[in-house]
């Protein structure tokens, strides 16, 4: 007797030996058959199976956002203009965090008056919370959403939007090392902090089906979890969760504190809009393509998940502001977090979670709509020096 390897098990093979029942040969053959034909799906979807040397040119109506029945390593035709849109848009946005001069950050973070202590507070734990908070999104950006939205030019943003988590987290380094802050501290704050492993905690746990290997799409169940999962990360983790912390940097900012940090945040945030936008786009084009998988009741499940969210991002806010900053308090950012809910809301077309809310930070918008070339360059550094290879009196 020998095993035949397939996916992720070895399957008893019969060769002639004794001991296999007329049953068990059916058995086995059934199982091999299921499993082979598992994987063959598996290596389309992914696009890493055997070239098909007989198959059509694709056609555009076989594309498709999940379950897709065309090549999906062939990107043209495009059927999906705004995903490829945002892909070039995130290229023209490209920016490094080592660009952006941290001099007056250190100095004023050195400075034993520079700042409060509640505005230490605040930026320390907004710092822990984002420092791991873009690894996670990667994370699961490269092991679950890339795997399970089957076209091409998502998947061309989706590469471009990988790289930009990787410059997000670069950016947290760079800062705690431009500050010489305790890098342990800052990195395990989202397993020390329960405000912001609550946060984590929620999230992750919509990516336990989708990380099983033997996971696909391809029924109404396994399909809307991976709606929820574009949603949890999308929708809340970056489209809400980020933006108490970006209120609260770009506030130091235009008092003209941490002005370095700042500038980061804003292209951080610029980038975040792009991903929100994108993933907004993407589960509004499932539910076109699959409308059978956005019922009352799974509506009512995500916005019972809004919801969630909005009240985990009002705890963070709390912890991270006990006694508010000038011009910033928790009751503040709990209006503006009901506000970008109901916001988000309207975007996946369902009705407000919370009531009438008006923006209390209107001065948001003005942070995304910075220009790089009128602002980057004229702040850009060739060469620069990070807190430790600096001497302080």
């Amino acid at each position: 007797m020998f095993y035949r390897q397939s996916g992720m098990r070895s399957l008893p093979i019969d060769d002639g030996s004794p001991g296999f029942t007329p049953e068990q040969k059916a058995k086995n053959l059934k199982e091999v058959r299921v499993v082979t034909e598992t994987s063959v799906e598996t290596a389309e979807a992914t696009g890493l199976g055997e070239i098909d040397r007989s198959g059509s040119r694709v056609s555009v109506d076989d594309k498709a956002m999940i379950n897709c029945r065309a090549d999906v390593n062939q990107l043209l035709p495009l059927k999906y203009q705004w995903a490829w849109e945002k892909y070039l848009a995130g290229c023209n946005n490209h920016w490094m965090p080592t660009e952006v001069s941290m001099q007056a950050d250190i100095a004023l973070w050195k400075s034993p008056d520079g700042l409060t202590d509640d505005e230490r507070h605040a930026l320390k734990r907004n710092l822990g919370f984002f420092a791991t908070s873009e690894s996670l999104v990667a994370n699961n950006i490269v092991l679950a959403v890339y795997r399970h939205l089957t076209n091409p030019e998502c998947r061309q943003y989706l590469l471009r939007q990988a790289f930009e988590e990787a410059v997000h987290t670069h950016t947290f380094e760079y800062i705690c090392e431009s500050l010489g802050l305790d890098e342990g501290e800052l990195f395990n704050m989202y397993r020390e902090v329960p405000s912001i492993t609550d946060k984590a905690a929620w999230a992750l746990k919509y990516t336990q089906n989708l990380e099983d290997p033997n996971f696909k799409t391809g029924t109404p169940a396994s399909d809307q979890a991976f709606l929820r999962d574009l949603v949890a990360f999308y929708v809340v983790f970056e489209g809400m969760w980020f933006y108490t912390g970006f209120a609260q940097i770009l506030s130091l900012g235009r008092r003209n504190k941490m002005v370095g940090v700042a500038e980061q945040y804003q292209y951080i945030l610029r980038d975040e809009s792009i991903h929100l936008n994108f993933g907004i786009d993407a589960i509004n084009q499932i539910k076109i393509e699959n409308p059978h998988l956005w019922s009352e009741k799974f509506q009512s499940e995500i916005s019972t998940m809004l919801a969630e969210g909005c009240e985990l991002e009002v705890a963070y806010g709390r912890d991270t502001m006990p006694r508010g900053l000038l011009g910033l308090n928790a009751e503040l950012c709990e209006q503006y977090m009901h506000f970008i809910t109901n916001r988000r809301c309207a975007q996946l077309g369902l009705g407000p979670v919370f009531g009438l809310t008006e923006n209390p930070f209107a001065w948001m918008s003005e942070m995304m709509d910075l220009k790089k070339e009128k602002n980057f360059f004229e702040t850009r550094v060739i060469e620069y020096q990070t807190g430790g290879s600096l001497a302080w009196d």
